[in-house]
């Protein structure tokens, strides 16, 4: 795990922790209710606290309608009517969803990291009879270079001498190592398990098979889908009507029914912070880009 997703498990863990406690502690003792508050919203500030500073500085920055802000209202309103420990929960699974999001995109990103490894830097070209290592964008057309066991194949080309097996996994995903011999064709990014063999240079680099899987994961990766660009467009509007029919929720029920009674007041209000909880489009706005990434990686 990264840094920072050790840094929410923790959070997760110890506000779990405290919220048992929490729960126990009111539970066996009769506490009056700002004792309760007082208890809750401490427990709230540990995994809570990151999400509040988030919405905060978004707001600052005029982008007001995100999930933290959701998720701030939501728990806010519930500590306003006295369900504190649902305040508590709202936000303790909302930083469970974080995590798992957190952990799917970097292994996507590992994926490609990994992808990055499967071109060397340099190779050994035979110049005057000589083994010289020069970097890979030097070596020309028609050259012959050395791989030895244990290393990539820096160059796309053909077998001159030799024979070894390849283990092509990193790039056809077969496990199953394949044997080269003279005359074979092998790839750039296929590493050489058993023999040393001397090649004779096919493709320039730009043009080497791992070049050109490298430059369609960069331009794919720089380039939102349509469906990436229809979720962003639609976020944007959902989340503003999400929020003004929350509001309405739980204010207009009451006034048609009962303004006067507080019991209708507040069972109208869980209802509104119930429907912005459901209604966060954390879990619409990661899913393609990260469906998206995770194809990529793939």
């Amino acid at each position: 795990m990264t840094k920072q997703q050790r840094k929410i498990l923790i959070k997760i863990i110890i506000g779990a922790v405290l919220f048992a406690v929490g729960m126990v502690v009111t539970h066996l003792l009769t506490l009056p209710w700002w004792a309760e508050l007082l208890i809750f919203l401490a427990v709230y500030l540990v995994p809570g606290f990151s999400v509040l500073e988030k919405a905060v500085r978004n707001i600052a920055h005029g982008q007001v309608f995100d999930e933290n802000f959701l998720m701030t209202i939501a728990s806010i309103a519930a500590f306003a009517i006295g369900q504190y420990p649902e305040a508590v929960e709202v936000i303790l699974f909302y930083q469970v969803g974080e995590l798992f999001e957190k952990i799917a995109v970097g292994r996507s990103r590992q994926a490609v990291s990994d992808l990055l490894d499967l071109c060397p830097d340099e190779a050994t070209v035979l110049r005057d009879g000589k083994p010289e290592t020069v970097l890979v964008d030097e070596v020309e057309v028609g050259e012959h270079i050395l791989v030895r066991p244990g290393e990539k194949i820096p160059l796309d080309g053909t077998v001159l001498e030799g024979t070894t097996s390849l283990d092509t996994v990193a790039l056809t995903g077969e496990s199953v190592p394949r044997d080269a011999t003279v005359g074979d064709a092998v790839i750039s990014g296929c590493v050489n398990l058993t023999g040393l063999i001397r090649g004779q240079v096919t493709k320039p680099f730009g043009e080497s098979t791992v070049s050109k899987i490298l430059s369609l994961v960069e331009n794919a990766g720089e380039r939102k889908s349509r469906s990436e660009h229809f979720v962003t467009k639609f976020a944007r509007i959902y989340t503003p009507v999400v929020v003004i029919s929350a509001a309405l929720l739980a204010i207009i029920p009451p006034l048609v029914i009962d303004a006067g009674s507080f019991s209708v007041w507040s069972n109208w209000m869980y209802r509104a912070i119930s429907f912005l909880v459901i209604s966060c489009p954390c879990a619409l706005v990661i899913s393609v880009p990260l469906s998206f990434f995770g194809g990529i990686g793939g």
